[in-house]
């Protein structure tokens, strides 16, 4: 399927370019009514039934579970950040003297002081697999340094499947292959692909993946997923939420205090997590990235990021290469010498919003913006380079 630019289903003004969904996600007209139906619903609770704690949230794992390619929702679990999801993770991993928890350089801070609280509990060590320092076939080299460092001391290697803020592909497959090697786990954050690149939990089969949900999956801020595999099957939640007990949906009986909880990863949701609100706005974001595809949405991105690549690299920025990063986010170097305050100053002139990272700008788009989004981007660039 290929998709058409689909702006006409958000509320972004034609004069707004916005490039940068990596940060927070515009909600499109549909997630904006349900949300608003949710707060109806709570002006009037006596429409709002015993069913109404369970049904929707099982409707939302299996979406979720569809999404992934994951066969049984019950390994979904409700979440409301992804530091919440690597924090349950981490609570339920025993490590051993000098052990040690592979991450790539820079991480997002949720997933590595997780990392290093758990180092530090168990007097293990993180191995931090540096990004390579040459520009030429970087991404290669980073993968294969990745690779290289997983040995018979790595018992978790944790990161996401791109780098959240360059948009560097991580062959997680062959990462996946290494750490079966030497039976350690590999814990997998999606929040910056899941969504707009297609993920298969069958294919990858990660111990753990963990998702933000307010990015690429248009839910409301406040809300993330977690696939928990077998590892996890009988592990210890953070909470011990009323509603994670089996027989928890005959309420008259919830003070016939129940030992055992629902299969899975179940035990795992947070407390609330049927909030009528979030919930339906979950529902009809994943519904229509669902509709979209994931890869239908790469294609889109590549599509109308195509030609302002080319004219960056030509005038002295680096990109890494198509074969080593994604097209719904990537990274891009500036010439040196460019003054970032002019450019900034630029843009916000223009009213782009874009994300920068030191010398980098991160780029992040989607099905609302246009081949002439990424022209305004490139005309402020190169008006600050002569």
């Amino acid at each position: 399927m290929k998709l058409l630019n689909q702006s006409h289903l958000f509320s972004i003004p034609e004069e707004i370019t916005y490039l940068n969904i990596a940060s927070q996600s515009p909600s499109f007209k549909a997630v904006e009514k349900a949300g608003i139906e949710g707060v109806l619903e709570k002006s009037n609770p006596y429409k709002i039934f015993e069913d109404s704690y369970f049904e929707p949230v099982i409707a939302l794992k299996k979406l979720f579970a569809n999404l992934i390619d994951a066969d049984d929702y019950h390994r979904i679990a409700n979440i409301p950040s992804a530091s919440y999801g690597l924090a349950t993770v981490a609570n339920n991993i025993i490590l051993q003297k000098d052990d040690e928890i592979l991450l790539v350089e820079e991480q997002f801070p949720s997933n590595y002081y997780v990392w290093e609280k758990l180092a530090r509990k168990f007097e293990a060590k993180l191995n931090i697999v540096s990004m390579p320092k040459t520009k030429e076939n970087r991404g290669k080299k980073w993968n294969e340094a990745i690779l290289e460092s997983i040995s018979d001391k790595t018992k978790v290697v944790a990161l996401g499947n791109i780098h959240w803020a360059n948009g560097t592909l991580f062959d997680v497959k062959s990462i996946r292959k290494k750490t079966n090697k030497f039976d350690a786990l590999l814990i997998i954050d999606g929040s910056q692909s899941i969504g707009a690149l297609p993920f298969s939990v069958k294919e990858i089969q990660p111990d753990a993946l963990i998702c933000a949900g307010y990015k690429w999956l248009f839910g409301p801020y406040g809300c993330a997923y977690g696939y928990f595999g077998k590892y996890f099957d009988h592990g210890n939640p953070l909470e011990e939420n009323w509603s994670n007990r089996l027989n928890s949906e005959k309420m008259a009986g919830l003070t016939s205090y129940e030992p055992h909880y629902k299969p899975l990863a179940n035990r795992y949701s947070v407390g609330e997590h049927a909030s009528f609100i979030h919930v339906k706005m979950q529902i009809a974001g994943i519904e229509q990235v669902l509709e979209w595809t994931p890869k239908a949405i790469q294609n889109y991105c590549k599509e109308i990021t195509s030609e302002a690549v080319l004219i960056l690299k030509e005038n002295g920025c680096f990109i890494e290469d198509a074969n080593f990063r994604t097209h719904h986010l990537f990274g891009v170097e500036l010439p040196k010498g460019l003054d970032i305050g002019f450019l900034k100053s630029k843009l916000k002139e223009s009213t782009i919003f874009i994300s920068f990272r030191g010398n980098y700008i991160r780029l992040s788009c989607h099905v609302y913006n246009t081949k002439e989004d990424f022209k305004k981007l490139t005309d402020c660039i190169l008006a600050c380079l002569h």
